[in-house]
């Protein structure tokens, strides 16, 4: 008999009943270190006290109203937006796959507004994960995603992750845009360079065409930016957004620049729930922590501790590891045994991490993880890696 819960979740044994800073309590009163933050969502980590305060204050005064009114908590977070990056204007979600949704169609828009209906090809890279919806699946392509779920939206292209010469090859009049992630999240935590972001801009802005930036997992802060291009001095004509900038609560963008953002009028595009004052009075507090400068500067100067002390992991379990990647509060340990194994062995040491492809272990924990909890949390990492270690 089927479950009331659908089983699409292949679930640890896991039972979380509270949260503290980079701490989550099982239903047994197991304490576990959180390297994963909700798969990078929880940026100021389990019930961040300035969170609670703007939800609660928000929701005694109003939770909804829907986008057929004013809302000024929502104006408020798209002015921080728009005042601290590239974008003219913002729209809000409740997902990144909501965002993949609008990004694609205001791409494609953009170019039929502009009596160019036949640009509606997007060129996406392998190893991408844009969300599951039929356009986020469709600008993957993998047959993971994509297998029993076709028809597929058709325009979309996947070239090798990378590969600046396919690309310029790719491009053709048929070509709206570019899409990619600076930092791939479930594909195995693989930075793209910076030199080859800024091929990609060079070519996407020779050709006139939009370059989009997938920035749910690598965005708010993640990489010691506010987000990932900003390290490699370019910025999107499009970007999708989502994850940390909601810091646990539901809640999405896309940014645009004026131009890109052309053709969504009135009519063109809506969302009942998304940008509702609940879901931009928390959007709100987030922007007030992970914009500021000085939290920036703490969260490469704690990256560059974890990074430290991953690498010496490494160096102490040539049998099991290979190398740490990523960028930031964005790390993957690349394994030689098999990543679940890893997982696992990390909840019986009670830490948290999170598998990706390419037999990686994904560390995306809260931005505001202490000195003292890295330190804990890489010494229960190593009785995992003991532990699969003595299995081999």
């Amino acid at each position: 008999m089927i479950p009331a819960v659908l089983p699409t979740y292949n679930r640890a044994p896991l039972n979380f009943v509270k949260g503290e800073g980079s701490w989550m309590i099982e239903a047994d009163g197991r304490r576990f270190l959180d390297l994963g933050a909700g798969i990078a969502v929880n940026v100021l980590g389990h019930a961040n006290p300035k969170l609670v305060a703007a939800l609660t204050a928000q929701a005694e005064a109003l939770w909804h109203v829907s986008n057929l009114y004013e809302i000024p908590q929502q104006e408020a977070l798209a002015q921080k937006l728009v005042d601290a990056t590239f974008a003219d204007t913002v729209f809000f979600t409740n997902s990144g796959t909501e965002s993949c949704e609008l990004a694609v169609k205001m791409a494609r828009k953009y170019w039929f507004d502009k009596g160019q209906a036949e640009k509606t090809q997007i060129i996406a890279f392998e190893g991408a994960f844009h969300g599951r919806s039929s356009a986020g699946i469709a600008a993957a392509g993998s047959e993971k995603m994509t297998k029993g779920f076709g028809p597929l939206l058709p325009g979309f292209v996947q070239l090798p992750w990378g590969d600046i010469e396919a690309l310029e090859a790719a491009i053709d009049e048929t070509t709206a845009a570019v899409i990619l992630e600076p930092v791939q999240g479930e594909g195995g935590i693989r930075p793209m360079a910076d030199a080859d972001l800024q091929a990609v801009r060079k070519l996407c802005d020779e050709a006139g065409i939009l370059l989009i930036l997938d920035e749910v997992q690598c965005g708010v802060g993640r990489t010691g930016k506010l987000f990932a291009h900003e390290w490699a001095g370019i910025a999107p004509d499009i970007m999708m957004v989502a994850k940390g900038i909601g810091g646990g609560f539901p809640l999405g963008a896309v940014l645009a620049t004026e131009e890109a953002a052309s053709g969504m009028t009135a009519g063109t595009h809506g969302s009942t729930y998304g940008g509702n004052p609940l879901g931009c009075a928390v959007g709100n507090a987030v922007m007030d922590e992970v914009a500021n400068p000085e939290f920036l500067a703490d969260v490469n100067r704690r990256a560059g501790l974890l990074r430290q002390k991953l690498e010496g992991l490494v160096a102490a379990y040539p049998d099991v590891f290979e190398d740490v990647r990523g960028s930031g509060m964005m790390l993957g340990l690349k394994c030689k045994a098999a990543n679940m194994s890893v997982v696992n062995a990390g909840y019986d040491a009670l830490v948290v991490t999170i598998p990706a492809a390419d037999n990686v272990v994904r560390l995306l924990p809260p931005l505001t993880i202490s000195d003292d909890d890295i330190a804990e949390a890489v010494n229960r990492l190593d009785a995992a890696a003991a532990a699969v270690s003595n299995a081999l």
